[in-house]
């Protein structure tokens, strides 16, 4: 199976730079951890350092979900004795590391912490005013629809411009418990 931002646009029901930061931190951390392997559905165990009801860790956690298979504890709990495509328990939440998420391959224990720095892709300065009159719904429908541009415009520069910048998206080594 392949994924695409489409397919997170569609589960989170919107598109975000939350949305769109967390499509890159799994896309990136799947890269480096497996390169050029495709990597197997259900090997990766995704780490949130957030509790799952603060702020948009549902919404990151939705989307690793989708793109790893990894699940929280009402996931797929697997197929016979061996329990064989577990999904179950693979998602954790307030796991303590420096960065947002971190992901750690089953089969050979590698891991990466990954982070989102989006100040990167700073939001045009006309946000500061329309964000608040739309949050207080004060914004008249051009506005609304400029708002609504300009939000998509932050999330295209993240998904075609700053894909790969390493400073939008910080990758490090995430070591295994001694």
């Amino acid at each position: 199976m392949s994924y695409a931002y489409a397919d997170a646009v569609k589960l989170a029901g919107h598109s975000c730079p939350i949305v769109a930061g967390a499509y890159l931190m799994v896309r990136r951390g799947l890269s480096r951890l497996y390169g050029d392997e495709l990597p197997e559905r259900g090997d990766v165990k995704v780490y949130l350092r957030a509790p799952r009801d603060e702020g948009t860790t549902g919404v990151i956690a939705a989307v690793a979900t989708l793109l790893t298979g990894a699940a929280p504890e009402t996931g797929f709990s697997g197929i016979g004795a061996s329990h064989r495509f577990i999904r179950r328990d693979l998602l954790r939440f307030d796991t303590p590391f420096d960065g947002m998420m971190a992901l750690r391959r089953s089969d050979n224990g590698r891991g990466v912490i990954l982070d989102l720095d989006m100040t990167v892709v700073p939001f045009a300065p006309e946000m500061q005013v329309l964000l608040p009159r739309v949050m207080t719904e004060q914004a008249d429908e051009g506005e609304q629809e400029r708002f609504a541009r300009l939000w998509q415009a932050r999330v295209e520069q993240m998904l075609i411009r700053h894909a790969d910048d390493p400073v939008l998206i910080r990758v490090c080594e995430w070591k295994a418990a001694a």
